[in-house]
């Protein structure tokens, strides 16, 4: 498990931070990276795409004054499984189990018919860089798996919508669909790692935008679990998960390759 680093609280900090990881980095053997928001940017669509689903299922229920925000929807959801994202944002709202289930139902499958048609080569791309970086890691010898809350249809149109592949710019895609239980549970580290015999979490990187792929990592005891500011969540709310180092975007690993 990893320990607290109370010196990442501000972005003059980030140098700093990377430095400080570097010795970690020089052995691990593979990158687990999040997708939106991490590797892939999206301009934070998926959480809008929640945040109009369920203020849908609360129109249409007869609850429109109950109220979600994308600032919510963000804090509660992000790097969750979808429909468990959609759940936990309802439990902050002042209603019956009863209702939360049934308004989880609605909200989920009017998101995934929302989101099939959101993603579109228009409405996102690889951060700068991204595709540079997956090339140098795995020229040094690591290998390159992306993680994400979403099921495996939705991960694998984002791959397509790229141009990325598996066995080409990733070595491979683990989705919510591929493991019993979603983040903040290791299942899909653990599986990474299972995919390329590495038996020590301590050669294992994970990186995310969010608090719960960084709950993710910890949980999986990796050796490096950083927290980057491109997506989810501001500096402020990943701190307080006590991440190895917060960078500014994913693409800063490249000082230490």
């Amino acid at each position: 498990m990893n320990t607290a680093n109370n010196n990442i609280t501000s972005s003059s900090s980030h140098s700093d931070s990377l430095n400080s990881i570097k010795n970690k980095f020089f052995d691990i053997r593979l990158c687990v990276f999040d997708m939106a928001g991490t590797t892939v940017d999206e301009g934070n669509l998926v959480y809008k795409t929640v945040c109009n689903a369920i203020t849908e299922a609360l129109d249409s229920a007869g609850k429109s004054d109950k109220q979600v925000s994308l600032e919510l929807c963000l804090e509660y959801g992000a790097g969750k499984e979808k429909r468990n994202a959609i759940r936990d944002i309802l439990n902050r709202l002042d209603l019956s189990d009863a209702c939360i289930e049934s308004l989880t139902d609605t909200a989920f499958a009017a998101f995934k018919v929302s989101l099939a048609t959101a993603y579109s080569k228009e409405t996102l791309s690889e951060f700068e860089g991204m595709s540079e970086l997956f090339e140098q890691l795995k020229a040094r010898g690591r290998k390159v798996v992306l993680n994400t809350g979403y099921d495996a249809k939705t991960a694998n149109n984002i791959l397509t919508i790229l141009g990325w592949s598996v066995g080409d710019q990733v070595d491979a895609l683990i989705t919510a669909d591929d493991v019993e239980n979603g983040r903040p549970d290791p299942d899909m580290i653990t599986l990474a790692m299972k995919q390329f015999n590495i038996e020590n979490s301590q050669q294992v990187l994970k990186a995310g935008d969010s608090g719960i792929d960084i709950e993710e990592g910890q949980n999986a005891e990796c050796g490096l679990v950083l927290g980057v500011l491109s997506g989810a969540q501001n500096e402020q709310q990943l701190v307080k998960y006590s991440p190895d180092a917060i960078l500014d975007k994913l693409t800063d690993l490249k000082a230490l390759i």
